[in-house]
Order: structure tokens, then C-alpha cells, then sequence
């Protein structure tokens, strides 16, 4: 993980000992594989480690891990383990939310959600395998024209990714990277006593989306999302209404937007697909890597004209 100044140079963050993890290190105070960060309602980071070392890869011992440090001072307020009881072989644990007293994560591996009790420490594994959590055969992901295969040559499926909560709290959206995407009442999620067959009935359709990169939600309640197969950002606002803001060649595989408090949305390029993993062990992935930053008040636009852009080596 690293962080980014002003004149465009990275520094490893929060320090070079936690960006030192190689095979055999232990893992445990060590980032292993970032997938995902976010802020919590106090400014603090919460950092996503899935403790894979290589994609698709099993977690090396104490490596999946959720990390809050202080932005401010690089200090590492807590470390949870997720252990084999939350992160079971086949897991990967992908994003995070927060909602008041709880957060919640995906399990993009298995096909789960986390519901995290922030003032104990407490996981729970909720909605494990049924059908809103879990990837369909007939809904592949295409990029670039072609679907997406793992290294077994059948496409590639990826299960509960993406996530957000609803302006008020009251729901939390979610569903496949592939769609399509739930909604789920918060009060019976963070409801320890819910059974698991009262929160599976509970589960609504909510938008028919196709496979995205990523997402961030305003406190409008409108959905801003990457999709995959065109190489654009979406809008989804309050009412179901969908229209495509910006399209460009450049953002492949944008993935993780990040909207700021001045209203720009922070797009990083990942070129996920163009990893050596999906072309018989051959990278594609073209330097630089790219970082833009749009504004949500722009009006509709099909190029990137406008768009602030950061390159990474």
C-alpha cells in the first residue's frame, strides 16, 4: 500500500515493514495482498487484505486479515484476524462497507457476506451460497469482446463483490461481479438472532446491473459504477435511472471508485484481465498504470476530455 503526495511520488504506507511481507515472513502484521480500502465515518482506513500472494491463490497462514489505521499519523489502530472459521479455503474476501455500529464485507472466493460488529470484533458469515451471493454460468464476463476465463479454460465466475449501503442505512445493496445485484433489510443483517432462513427471504432483487470493475454510492443514493465490457462509468440515481457519463479505451478494468467530500470520483485502472494469469502466463497489462479523477458534476460526456489523470509506474 502506498501513499500518493502531491507531487505524484508514493512512499509505502503506513511503512516499509508492512509493505515487506515475502514468502516465509510472517503474515500477521504484514500486508500479504491488498484488494480493498475505505474510509470509515471517522476518516479512518480500513485495508482489506485477502492474504492471498497470488490471485486466485490460497491465504498464506494470518494473511486475510481488515486493518483500520490513522490516515493522519500511519498508526495501526486494529488488526482482525479472519480466520478459517470466516475465511474458509476458497475464500476472498473482496470489499467493505460501514453502516453505524456495523460493517460489512463480500466473499468473492466462496460466495458470502461478513457482517462485522465494529465495537466487539465480532464476524459473523451470513447468506453463504444461495443464489444472491453466488456467480451465474450464464451471465460470463466479457471484456474486450471475449469472456473471461480462469486458468482451467471455463469462465471466469466471481461471487459476492460488489456492495453499498443505502443513504438512510436501512439496506444494504449487493450482489456478483457478474450481477444481478440484491438488497437486504440492515436491521435483520445486523440482527445476530435472525436465522439464516429468515435473512435468505429477506433478499429482493434491486438492479439488473452487468459485470462491474467497481462502485461508490453519494448520499443521494446515486450508484456510480465501472462497467467492464464498454470501458465506461455508469450512473444509477434514486429512481432506477441509468445513463453512461464518461467512455474511454483508458479506463480498463477501472476498478474500486472513490468519491470524495469536493465530489470527485477517484478511478483507479487495474487491467485485471490483462494479468499473465488469463493469457497462459503472459502479461498484458500495459504501463502505466493510470489513475483518473472525474467530476460528478460534469455533464454527460462520451471521452475523457475533462478528467484528471494520475500516472503510476
Amino acid at each position: 500500500m502506498g501513499e500518493l503526495d502531491a507531487r505524484g511520488e508514493i512512499r509505502p504506507f503506513p511503512d516499509a515493514a508492512w509493505n515487506g511481507w515475502k514468502p516465509g515472513r510472517d503474515a500477521a502484521r504484514r500486508f500479504v495482498s491488498v484488494n480493498a480500502l475505505h474510509l470509515d465515518p471517522e476518516g479512518k482506513i480500513w485495508i482489506v487484505d485477502t492474504g492471498t500472494p497470488a490471485f486466485g491463490a490460497p491465504p498464506v497462514r494470518g494473511g486475510a486479515k481488515l486493518i483500520r489505521i490513522d490516515p493522519t499519523t500511519g498508526e495501526v489502530l486494529r488488526c482482525l484476524p479472519l480466520g478459517p472459521d470466516i475465511a474458509p479455503a476458497g475464500s476472498y474476501i473482496d470489499d467493505i462497507r460501514f453502516n453505524r455500529r456495523h460493517a460489512y464485507l463480500s466473499d468473492a472466493g466462496r460466495g458470502a457476506l461478513l457482517v462485522l460488529d465494529l465495537g466487539t470484533g465480532q464476524f459473523r458469515r451470513v447468506l453463504a451460497g444461495v443464489p444472491a451471493t453466488m456467480a451465474q454460468a450464464a451471465r460470463p464476463i466479457v471484456v474486450d469482446g471475449r469472456i473471461l476465463q480462469n486458468g482451467a479454460g471455463a469462465p471466469l465466475l466471481v461471487n459476492a463483490d460488489p456492495l453499498e449501503v443505502s443513504p438512510d442505512g436501512k439496506w444494504l445493496y449487493f450482489g456478483p461481479l457478474e450481477g444481478p445485484w440484491s438488497k437486504l433489510p440492515t436491521d435483520l443483517l445486523d440482527n445476530p438472532a435472525t436465522s439464516p432462513e429468515q435473512l435468505a427471504a429477506a433478499v429482493r432483487p434491486w438492479a439488473d446491473l452487468p459485470a462491474i470493475g467497481g462502485s461508490a454510492m453519494d448520499k443521494e443514493g446515486n450508484l456510480y459504477f465501472t462497467v467492464l465490457n464498454d470501458d465506461s462509468l455508469y450512473r444509477r440515481d434514486a429512481s432506477g435511472t441509468i445513463v453512461r457519463m464518461l467512455s474511454d479505451p483508458r479506463l480498463h478494468w477501472a476498478d474500486a471508485p472513490f468519491l470524495a467530500q469536493d465530489g470527485r470520483l477517484w478511478l483507479p485502472v487495474a487491467q485485471l484481465d490483462r494479468v499473465a494469469r488469463f493469457h497462459d502466463g503472459q502479461s498484458h497489462i500495459r504501463l502505466p498504470f493510470l489513475l483518473f479523477s472525474v467530476s460528478t458534476e460534469a455533464p454527460r460526456a462520451t471521452d475523457a476530455a475533462g478528467a484528471k489523470t494520475v500516472s503510476v509506474p
